[in-house]
């Protein structure tokens, strides 16, 4: 499977606003820890590829943490340029910190972490998540996932519902957060 993605900066209270006018439909908020990891083989900022555990929160109305998952995620290199679309897989992982005992043991090192907080919403089947993203800023994303013959038609789709909700496909921007953050670290 394959996500496609786009994501752009964008001022949440107009958002929210949009989305409920377009009746969609709320489904979590959660807080998320991403640790990125670097490979002892090859370099993923040269590739383009990611590998990351996540530890994920979920919150109540209040923000308030419920229930805590750890994914372990690889992403592989973009296969469009009009999007971030690339190959994903992923899986829950019952223990986070053997995990990371694990990858460390194999040679992988933390090169980073990415904390956000985010509110997803479902919208004409897409996920909508209004993300707000420590030291980065306010983003949204709009992502769907399909197969390759489908990558087109839903970058189209994605685009027009950010139109649909008054943001501009125009101002997307393909850096990660992980690229972000790193980039801001950079400029202090």
């Amino acid at each position: 499977m394959y996500e496609v993605e786009l994501k752009v900066e964008a001022d949440h209270a107009r958002v929210r606003s949009a989305l409920a006018s377009a009746d969609a439909t709320p489904v979590d908020h959660v807080r998320q820890v991403d640790t990125y990891y670097d490979a002892p083989h090859r370099e993923f900022a040269e590739t383009d590829e990611a590998l990351r555990l996540r530890e994920e929160t979920t919150l109540d109305d209040d923000g308030q943490p419920l229930e805590r998952t750890t994914k372990m995620t690889y992403k592989g290199p973009l296969v469009e340029q009009a999007s971030k679309t690339r190959e994903e897989f992923e899986t829950a992982v019952g223990d986070g910190d053997a995990a990371a005992g694990i990858l460390d043991g194999l040679g992988f090192e933390p090169a980073a972490t990415v904390s956000k907080e985010r509110e997803r919403f479902d919208l004409d089947g897409y996920t909508v998540t209004l993300d707000q993203v420590d030291e980065v800023g306010s983003f949204v994303e709009v992502e769907r996932e399909g197969a390759e013959s489908e990558i087109e038609q839903l970058r189209t789709g994605a685009q027009s519902l950010l139109g649909r909700l008054g943001l501009d496909p125009s101002a997307q921007i393909r850096t990660s957060y992980l690229g972000l953050l790193l980039a801001e670290d950079t400029q202090e």
